[in-house]
């Protein structure tokens, strides 16, 4: 299988994508979406240029470290003499933990609020926002990945497992779909639904610093930091303010917004937002 890791990250990619713009369609969240497609470019763009930098700088990435790793008998699992069975589903686990961790993180130190605001900018929501992430968050991202898959001795076979099905997950999760209320909470029991993760890109302060999960529910619900959903409901607003301008989604400027200061706030920015505690720019 991990000869055909590339074809296999694509062709999940593809497919996932694919199935879940045809059900923005089917299923559409009824909430407005003036924007668009105008999006995708700086969201696609920020994706491509993401891979293109860890490509350059660890080309193997982290099944690679799980592989070299392996090959010398590293981490914690070959220490303890943990069978396949059991490691593989263990580093899906752990790595989500990992995950979970490091998205509370990029919220709670300043300088790496202002690459993971980037992704929170925004101003609508649909599966392509789950590619918008600055380069360089991506590179410390897999940098910080790589150590633990290492320090685990996680199987390479887990680790794709676990990226291809974070991919997905966070895919499904940003999507603009608005599934049966039924569904929702049956779903959100084992998996990081949409409204879930809505709540998460309000722009709200309170809303925003919850919710942090990306594929597994269950570390919001264990560390204090689960919001069933938005207090606007379905009127929640998505972004962060003053950076929904539409000038500002196209690719050079996301590329440089981390340098940037917060623009001016717009007069038609919503009260609750206006009165609502931000967090520092600095």
């Amino acid at each position: 299988m991990l000869q055909h890791e590339p074809a296999i990250r694509l062709g999940v990619f593809l497919g996932v994508l694919l199935t879940l713009l045809a059900l923005e369609r089917l299923l559409p969240w009824g909430h407005a979406r003036t924007l668009g497609l105008r999006r995708w470019p700086g969201n696609i763009g920020l994706a491509f240029v993401g891979s293109l930098l860890v490509r350059a700088v660890a080309p193997a990435a982290a099944v690679g470290a799980a592989v070299w790793a392996e090959g010398r008998g590293l981490g914690l699992f070959p220490a303890l003499g943990l069978p396949g069975w059991v490691a593989i589903p263990l580093s899906v686990v752990l790595l989500d933990l990992l995950i979970y961790w490091q998205h509370r993180l990029t919220h709670a130190v300043p300088l790496l609020w202002r690459l993971h605001r980037v992704h929170h900018a925004d101003p609508e929501l649909d599966a392509t926002s789950a590619l918008r992430f600055h380069p360089v968050e991506i590179l410390l991202s897999m940098g910080l990945k790589m150590a633990v898959v290492v320090a685990l001795g996680a199987p390479p076979l887990g680790v794709l497992a676990f990226e291809v099905l974070l991919n997905a997950t966070a895919m499904f999760n940003h999507a603009a779909i608005g599934l049966p209320p039924r569904l929702e909470r049956v779903l959100r029991l084992g998996l990081v639904t949409p409204e879930m993760h809505r709540t998460h890109h309000s722009e709200v302060q309170a809303e925003t610093d919850s919710c942090y999960g990306f594929c597994l529910p269950w570390w919001d619900r264990l560390f204090g930091s689960y919001r069933a959903a938005p207090a606007a409901g379905e009127a929640v607003v998505i972004g962060v303010l003053g950076w929904r301008v539409p000038a500002l989604q196209r690719l050079d400027r996301l590329l440089l917004q981390p340098l940037l200061a917060a623009p001016p706030l717009s007069a038609a920015s919503t009260t609750a937002s206006a009165l609502a505690p931000r967090r520092s720019e600095a």
